[in-house]
């Protein structure tokens, strides 16, 4: 049985691309100026007439000539030279191309359109294609493509549905196949799950079928050019300044602290700003699946996760990092997020004399950070006792900063609870600082940060360094109000 007319099409497409692609071995710019066609060829290349016909209907418009552009310069230069090479020599080559075209061929196309042309044939072969009026916009924190037509973005807190589409699938698996080039990395039906990390901090996350049953998923998470500092986390009203303040005494004072909240609460950004209080003096050793944290201080070594490669092979988890740390002569550990067997290795250096260090943990409350944390170490094959684990904790953890999102989309720190001691088997906190939030009959009111009236049991730690802490932190109605 013959196939149908669009698979002939779609057949004959591909023959022609991978003939192609076997031919292009000269250099890019010198393959363009090479490229001879015949005057009866039009711009829509080597392609079978039906397939030409239906491009040339009057109906055709700017988004469909420019898609058959592609195809067109896919087959004169090749997948392979147009994804492999530099971006100098790509958007040459390109420039090149569009300029042979429009000026050989009568293409139905306005004077904006022809300017704006070779432009967005570049972005969509070196860039990330329709996704790049996204990435100028600096309200955008999130970037998230589910489908063609379903493209998300995270502006201010909320998550909003954008005009932006893609052509097809195939054009989501291109992009993420080029961003993944340019890392070096590969992804496809083998390993079609990626994670990187731009030049600029940019995290991305993609998924190709079979693992995304739809379609391929492209997650971009920026980062600002400029990291919040702590001043700006005030302004933000994210906490209030007894809480800052406290918590520069804290870390100061070599409390080890763990920092816990949901995805996209702000972790990172609050760890960062509390990372100014270290003194210049110290060495410190940063521990991250992707670098994110942009600190201050000369002093700092940087250590990044890597995952396996295509063979399986080469991956150096962070309980790996850790470890080796653990001989760098650290005087402070910031893990950049707690997640697996490391908490073990983790637990062990806090109790052996890495005092002053720092982690992120995704947690509802400060109960259940130091509840997932023992889960970590049972899970990690740890023989340990539950009591056992539980004393390992208590010991390491002095404090728990919990930091939320909040329905409105802003940022809090929710509560700040130090690590007390053990009651029977459960380990008991005390709350120092909280966010009050509205009551139920008056919603749109105002929220307050209010001190618990609790002095901290490491207050005499403090004092024994010759950090004088003001009591009126502490006091029961010291508050401070949020709009």
């Amino acid at each position: 049985m013959d196939k149908p007319e669009d698979e002939k099409v779609m057949d004959a497409r591909q023959f022609y691309r991978e003939r192609l692609n076997r031919s292009c071995t000269a250099g890019l710019a010198a393959r363009i100026r090479t490229t001879r066609r015949s005057p009866s060829t039009s711009f829509l290349g080597e392609v079978p007439e039906k397939e030409r016909r239906v491009i040339q209907r009057p109906q055709a418009n700017y988004i469909t000539i420019k898609s058959m552009l592609q195809e067109r310069m896919l087959l004169e230069i090749g997948e392979q030279n147009l994804y492999g090479g530099s971006s100098q020599d790509v958007t040459h080559a390109i420039q090149e191309f569009t300029a042979r075209i429009l000026t050989q061929e009568h293409i139905p196309l306005n004077e904006e359109e022809r300017r704006s042309l070779a432009d967005e044939l570049t972005e969509e072969t070196i860039g990330l294609g329709p996704l790049a009026p996204l990435l100028t916009d600096p309200a955008v924190t999130d970037i998230l493509v589910n489908s063609p037509e379903h493209v998300y973005v995270e502006r201010f807190g909320r998550l909003e549905r954008t005009e932006v589409k893609f052509l097809n699938r195939e054009h989501i698996a291109r992009v993420i196949e080029r961003i993944a080039a340019q890392m070096g990395r590969r992804i496809d039906a083998s390993w079609p799950m990626a994670d990187l990390r731009l030049t600029d901090g940019t995290r991305v996350n993609a998924t190709l079928p079979p693992v995304s049953t739809d379609s391929p998923t492209l997650s971009i998470r920026r980062f600002g050019r400029q990291r919040l500092r702590k001043r700006d986390l005030l302004m933000l009203e994210m906490m209030s300044s007894d809480m800052a303040l406290f918590l520069d005494f804290a870390v100061r004072a070599k409390r080890n602290i763990l920092i816990s909240g949901g995805t996209g609460a702000g972790k990172s950004t609050l760890l960062g700003a509390m990372v100014e209080s270290i003194p210049a003096c110290e060495r410190i050793v940063t521990i991250e699946d992707t670098v994110e944290l942009n600190l201050d201080q000369e002093h700092v070594v940087r250590l990044e996760n890597r995952p396996a490669n295509v063979e399986g092979r080469g991956k150096i988890s962070t309980r790996d990092l850790l470890i080796n740390t653990l001989r760098m002569r650290p005087d402070r550990i910031i893990v950049g997020e707690v997640r697996g067997d490391e908490a073990v290795d983790m637990l062990q250096a806090l109790n052996t004399g890495h005092e002053g260090s720092m982690s992120t943990i995704h947690a509802n409350s400060p109960p259940d950070a130091l509840s997932r944390l023992e889960t970590m170490v049972m899970m990690a094959g740890s023989d340990l006792p539950s009591f056992a684990i539980r004393e390992q904790i208590i010991s390491a953890i002095h404090l728990v900063v919990h930091v939320r999102r909040f329905e409105d989309g802003l940022r809090r720190v929710e509560g700040i609870s130090e690590v007390v001691g053990r009651e029977g088997t459960n380990i008991l906190m005390q709350n120092i600082f909280h966010y009050q939030r509205p009551g139920v009959q008056n919603p749109g009111g105002q929220g307050y940060f209010i001190s618990s009236g609790v002095v901290p049991k490491m207050l005499s730690h403090f004092e024994e360094l010759g950090l004088v802490v003001p009591h009126s932190l502490f006091e029961l109605n010291h508050h401070h109000a949020v709009v």
